[in-house]
């Protein structure tokens, strides 16, 4: 069934017993509302109106958001899919994986399409290690931030993003307030965000260190430090997804365990199920 407004206590109550596996269909709602004309506004089909256990979530952009368990059948779900302008697809790689095959889009042409180690960690156990180097909002220096998501988009193989849309994302960034430079002698020697922000978990996403600043444990510290801040702030647990080796042993030294996959698929253009 399609949700209205009035079913938002049971898709909370729902993506909230697992939130580390629906922190975009929970940050987007949370955020931009239901339907609420953003990109990132959600729509939802539930298979109940009370106690749903699986639920498919759609953002305004395409972008298709499931969660549910292995044992649900995704025919049900990519029945809803049928007409509507997707972009991609987020989310556990198992619900992602399936549904993309029932609505019969495994060979569509995709910019980007990875299954990554996600990982968990819990924040009363965090060690924050004492070095030199302490956060700034991205407005002391906006330019690299600007520079620096482009070169996040072409390390991510999705094409260096243009100025423009580059200088929005960080603009947004600032405005949400969920990203931070690690700053080293009044320099900008990394960047640590959060893609996701709930009450009491978050989800670290486009860390990036310039390639000269590598291998000197700059992001770990970077991300160590934002987890100490949200930490400080209520939240208890948090979040990632590790797409190297070298981000595996960045991250697990800080507390974090694999959970499991997760998929990011990202079609070259638009596509109508």
């Amino acid at each position: 069934m399609l949700a209205s407004e009035s079913h938002r206590p049971a898709i909370e109550a729902m993506l909230g017993i697992s939130p580390e596996l629906a922190m975009f269909p929970l940050g987007n709602l949370v955020r931009y509302g239901m339907e609420g004309g953003h990109p990132h506004a959600m729509s939802f089909w539930l298979d109940g109106a009370t106690s749903p256990t699986a639920i498919l979530g759609l953002t305004d952009g395409g972008m298709v958001l499931p969660v549910w368990s292995g044992a649900f059948d995704p025919a049900r779900a990519a029945e809803h899919l049928c007409g509507q302008t997707l972009t991609g697809f987020a989310g556990a790689a198992s619900p992602v994986r399936d549904l993309i095959a029932a609505v019969g889009l495994s060979g569509a042409p995709a910019v980007l399409s990875e299954d990554e180690p996600q990982f968990l960690a819990h924040l009363n156990t965090l060690s924050v290690p004492v070095r030199p180097g302490m956060l700034s909002p991205l407005t002391v220096d906006v330019a690299t931030a600007v520079a620096w998501r482009q070169a996040y988009d072409a390390e991510l193989h999705l094409g260096a993003s243009s100025v423009e849309d580059a200088e929005a994302q960080v603009q947004r960034w600032i405005a949400e307030d969920t990203h931070r430079f690690l700053m080293i002698d009044g320099i900008p020697a990394a960047m640590t965000g959060f893609t996701a922000v709930l009450p009491d978990i978050v989800q670290v996403g486009g860390v990036y260190t310039p390639p000269s600043a590598r291998n000197r444990g700059l992001a770990r510290h970077a991300v160590a430090l934002h987890l100490a801040e949200a930490r400080d702030a209520g939240v208890t647990r948090a979040t990632l997804f590790a797409a190297t080796n070298a981000a595996v042993a960045c991250y697990r030294p800080l507390g974090f365990e694999r959970i499991g996959d997760f998929a990011l698929v990202l079609f070259d253009g638009k596509v109508v199920p």
